[in-house]
């Protein structure tokens, strides 16, 4: 009940505000102001907010079970307890836990076919006392750059005994490749041919995720054109299927050719006509 008392008015809030319970010693064994028995649980308060106190008091209401008198109750429990709910706190009784070691940020820059097929590599960690430390992080398949890394307990130590470690999460960054380039799950490189091998068709080696492989270009190959190696992109993870491999072909023109070259290129014009802008613009 001191504790409405002290709530509901205005002067009193004021005193506990700047002073807090010290402002009121001595009122819990001083018994209920007269009058105190008039209010109700649902009696509306200064500002004509309403107030139910009756998960705080228990079914008996104000002074039923070990919420009674002394200082313990106002300073200690309700009072407390009140006050915060009248803030829009959230108040708990509950002891706090061992607070855990600092959180502990870092980056990662890993090699192109690591982050593909996934494996295990080194961070050099710097802790707070000036060591440094080397861990193991293992690598996901697939992975990309800006994905995090999290780490549990492998941030710093914690100040209270036996409380847990902090986390390390580390950000990745994927170095780019020679000539591997990626799209989510699928992966393309180009494969610079000749002219005579893009009219003619031509058996070539191209690079895979397993090494070379031999992969024969058809007949009229243009600029541009790709070809797919079904299963052969990131590898398939859990639910994730394989991705595909799109080689593209890259057509090298000779800077320079002799006469000979350039009289049968322009035959080969005149017996060969074409107008590939046609209907383009």
């Amino acid at each position: 009940q001191q504790a409405y008392d002290v709530l509901s008015d205005a002067e009193k809030r004021a005193l506990y505000d700047r002073y807090g319970t010290a402002a009121f010693e001595g009122m819990a064994a001083a018994g209920p102001r007269s009058g105190a028995s008039e209010w109700t649980s649902r009696q509306a308060g200064p500002g004509g907010y309403e107030f139910d106190f009756s998960e705080f008091f228990g079914p008996g209401g104000p002074g039923a079970g070990a919420a009674t008198g002394g200082d313990e109750a106002v300073g200690g429990g309700i009072f407390e307890e009140l006050l915060g709910r009248m803030r829009g706190g959230r108040a708990s009784r509950r002891p706090a836990g061992p607070r855990h070691g600092r959180n502990v940020e870092a980056a990662l820059t890993i090699p192109f076919l690591t982050a593909v097929r996934g494996g295990e590599t080194t961070i050099d960690i710097e802790r707070e006392d000036g060591r440094r430390e080397k861990l193991v992080v293992k690598i996901p398949a697939g992975i990309e750059s800006g994905a995090k890394l999290r780490l549990r307990g492998q941030g710093e130590a914690a100040a209270e005994k036996d409380a847990p470690r902090g986390d390390l999460t580390i950000t990745i960054t994927v170095e780019p490749h020679p000539y591997f380039t990626r799209d989510g799950r699928d992966l393309s490189v180009e494969v610079p041919i000749t002219i005579a091998e893009a009219v003619l068709g031509a058996k070539v080696d191209v690079p895979t995720l397993d090494g070379l492989k031999s992969l024969t270009f058809p007949p009229g190959t243009s600029c541009g054109q790709r070809l797919r190696l079904r299963g052969q992109g990131i590898p398939a993870t859990g639910k994730q299927p394989a991705g595909d491999l799109f080689l593209v072909a890259k057509i090298v023109v000779p800077r320079s050719i002799d006469d000979t070259s350039r009289r049968l290129i322009t035959e080969f014009a005149q017996r060969n006509p074409q107008r590939p802008r046609d209907g383009l613009w």
